[in-house]
């Protein structure tokens, strides 16, 4: 049984990887779940309770915190982004080595689509400067003052690029909620699922919860360990990065995979517009770096029309990454902890793995 998950567990730690976790659902029920490795430097075997950083797969827990207030009418896809953060009203385009005003005002939708212009840039001036103005804290919201200082790379809808824009929704969620965005997740999505190890923020004195993590470097293939705490997107000690802040075990994780797959989180309406592909024109479409037979809806990679792709989802920096097929009522869960991992180009074959494995064609 699940020879060919069994195969992608192989050949990842082949590459000698230290640690990995993978689960799957079928039917709302745990058909596999697998662990290999270790999650610190003394040798310690995993326990199947370790955090990890799990970065860009925040993106989809981001999303359907988001998504929630959509359907209850409290945002819509069309509202001006400055409606509800001021300082997103007269942002600028990157332009020859100047800028210009924007033509086009950022959406709501432009932020969901990553189609704004917003791009990461983590050690630019202004973020720099919103480091030292609020001693190195960068409050959720304070720090889009900054983050709308930056130039953006092309003018507003004409293109795609990956960038801060789900934690520019996350401080959206957070103003219109009236409480923190980690506290919107707690009580809306973490609570609802009974994920009790996932947070925004965590306390230091947790962190040695948290997976060893590493960065691999290709030429000396070495991993190094980089400690535990989230790399890069982090911008200060208050930021909840609902672009890639999140820790959270597998368990917990693919909790929120069934909240999805079952609504529990949102509807069925709401799901099926998060699942429209939203790219258009020849700018969009080529530059989202999507796998063959995905678009790109609402933060997240879904099946393009006529394609054998059934699932929706997203990957994180470290290596996590996350699958939710409606269809075949499978959700997939991928954990491990390398930046820069030589595995990822295989995290992609997890959920084909999976169908395959549980009989579906793939």
């Amino acid at each position: 049984m699940f020879i060919h998950t069994k195969k992608l567990m192989d050949a990842c730690q082949s590459m000698g990887v230290p640690a990995l976790d993978v689960v799957i659902y079928h039917q709302g029920k745990e058909v596999y779940r697998e662990m290999r490795g270790v999650r610190d430097e003394n040798g310690t075997p995993l326990q199947g309770n370790e955090r990890y950083n799990i970065y860009s797969c925040s993106k989809v827990v981001t999303v359907a915190a988001a998504l929630q207030l959509l359907q209850q009418g409290k945002i819509r896809l069309t509202d001006n982004l400055a409606d509800y953060i001021p300082a997103f009203a007269d942002v600028r385009v990157g332009v020859d080595g100047d800028t210009k005003k924007a033509e086009n005002k950022i959406t709501l939708f432009h932020l969901f689509t990553m189609t704004s212009g917003i791009q990461y840039i983590y050690d630019h001036p202004q973020i720099i400067k919103a480091q030292k103005d609020t001693d190195g804290k960068c409050p959720t919201v304070k720090a889009m003052d900054y983050i709308a200082k930056i130039p953006l790379l092309f003018e507003v809808g004409t293109c795609w690029k990956y960038g801060f824009n789900h934690d520019v929704l996350a401080a959206v969620v957070e103003v219109v909620s009236g409480i923190t965005f980690g506290e919107y997740v707690k009580r809306n999505i973490f609570d609802v699922c009974g994920m009790t190890d996932s947070t925004f923020l965590l306390p230091d004195d947790n962190l040695d919860s948290v997976c060893a993590q590493y960065s691999y470097d290709e030429g000396s293939n070495t991993y190094l360990n980089v400690g535990r705490r989230v790399h890069y997107y982090k911008l200060g000690s208050a930021f909840e990065s609902g672009g890639a802040g999140m820790i959270s075990t597998v368990q917990d994780y693919i909790r929120f995979l069934e909240g999805m797959r079952t609504h529990k989180l949102i509807s069925p309406e709401t799901t099926a517009l998060m699942n429209q592909n939203h790219l258009v024109g020849k700018e969009q479409t080529t530059a989202c770096w999507v796998e063959d037979g995905y678009g790109y809806g609402l933060g997240v990679r879904t099946p393009l029309d006529g394609s054998k792709r059934t699932d929706y989802g997203w990957g994180g920096a470290a290596g996590a990454f996350c699958a939710v097929d409606p269809h075949n009522q499978i959700t997939v869960f991928f954990a491990q902890h390398v930046l820069e991992s030589p595995s990822r180009r295989y995290r992609k074959d997890f959920i084909e793995a999976a169908k395959l494995d549980l009989g579906y064609p793939a």
